[in-house]
């Protein structure tokens, strides 16, 4: 039984922030029923896929019941009542005022149920000078400052190719309704739960991206975070590296088989180093450059250094570390085959998370 066993999700959620919100919920043993309308949620078809099941799709809505009901249709409107008032949680991420304008915000469905938790996603929010823009991923890395956070050595802002504000976005709404949860059990009522992406992605983006933006006097300046970061190149490959601390920097030259280029006292400090880049970078990008991956992960390994191979997509199904933590797990789609699929990221002692199940067919349980 998963920390969640017994709680009730209504899923009306399309795309991926909310659908992988739910899919979280339905992990840690939720009952998730998907409620789609009669031409089913628009990722079905987006990216890699067999019929109208997309690996997305899949990903984001395994293990969910599918239904499907046209909330426009006055005739399914009391099978649509029905179901909030067996929900503990309801999700929706339409536009605002869309779920109001099909009769269904949250005054009405609080009124249907009380206790219920009813989550709802926006791009910028319910209100505001943006809350009309249709929004999507890009659109929202672009507005928190992500996709200035990932600028090139020319200056010009760069969108990181994941669907991270819609996956940051998830996170936060599945956390914040397992907390509305919690704070049900004390009140014995539900609330409303907002949370826009924008919101989600600059709250994300923050801690070091926009450190040089925190101190409202002026503070000491330090270099964007990005500059400090790179991955490096080796004889067949790239790796990545990072030395903060002093200690971690004589792992990393451990790692390296304490080559002379590295030796230098003035490399023993922080400030040393930040001091001597000039020099330091080329000697580190020269002693990486005369190993492999597969000997440069020796090394970190053997000496407990802050370092990792650059995996490719296909290589990511085999490293090392990832099979032996039993991330990807497949799953039998039926008539689409077996899928791979992760699971969920935490570990319960008492109350473990289900195993990954199919995704819904289009109205599978009607």
């Amino acid at each position: 039984m998963g920390p969640l066993e017994g709680v009730k999700v209504l899923d009306l959620s399309q795309i991926v922030s909310g659908p992988m919100a739910a899919a979280m919920l339905g992990d840690q043993g939720a009952e998730v029923i998907k409620l789609e309308s009669p031409g089913g949620d628009p990722v079905r078809t987006v990216g890699a896929r067999k019929g109208n099941m997309s690996a997305i799709f899949i990903s984001v809505n395994r293990g969910k019941k599918g239904r499907t009901l046209d909330l426009k249709n006055p005739a399914d409107h009391a099978e649509f009542e029905r179901l909030v008032a067996w929900a503990d949680v309801l999700i929706e991420n339409f536009r605002p005022g869309a779920m109001e304008r099909l009769g269904y915000g949250y005054a009405r469905c609080a009124a249907i149920n009380p206790r219920l938790i009813y989550a709802s996603i926006t791009g910028f929010g319910a209100d505001g000078p943006y809350a009309n823009l249709r929004a999507y991923d890009p659109v929202v890395q672009a507005a928190s400052g992500i996709a200035a956070s990932q600028a090139g050595a020319d200056g010009n802002p760069a969108l990181v190719q994941s669907l991270v504000a819609d996956k940051v976005t998830a996170l936060t709404m599945a956390q914040a309704i397992t907390a509305a949860l919690f704070a049900r059990e004390r009140s014995g009522v539900g609330q409303h739960v907002q949370v826009a992406m924008l919101d989600a992605a600059l709250a994300f983006n923050w801690p070091e991206s926009m450190y040089n933006h925190a101190f409202v006097e002026p503070a000491d300046p330090f270099p964007e975070y990005g500059t400090l970061t790179r991955l490096w190149p080796a004889k067949d490959g790239f790796v990545s590296m990072a030395a903060i601390q002093d200690s971690e920097f004589a792992a990393m030259c451990e790692a390296l088989g304490h080559p002379e280029s590295l030796s230098d006292p003035a490399y023993a400090t922080m400030a040393g180093r930040f001091g001597n880049l000039a020099r330091l970078l080329p000697a580190m990008a020269a002693e990486v450059g005369r190993r492999t991956r597969a000997e440069l992960m020796a090394g970190f390994v053997a000496a407990g250094a802050v370092g990792c191979t650059a995996n490719s997509r296909a290589e990511v199904l085999a490293d090392p570390q990832v099979r032996h933590n039993e991330l990807i797990v497949e799953v039998d789609q039926g008539a689409h085959g077996p899928v791979r699929v992760v699971r969920h990221a935490a570990r319960f002692s008492a109350t473990p998370a289900r195993s990954p199940t199919p995704a819904p067919l289009l109205g599978e349980h009607n």
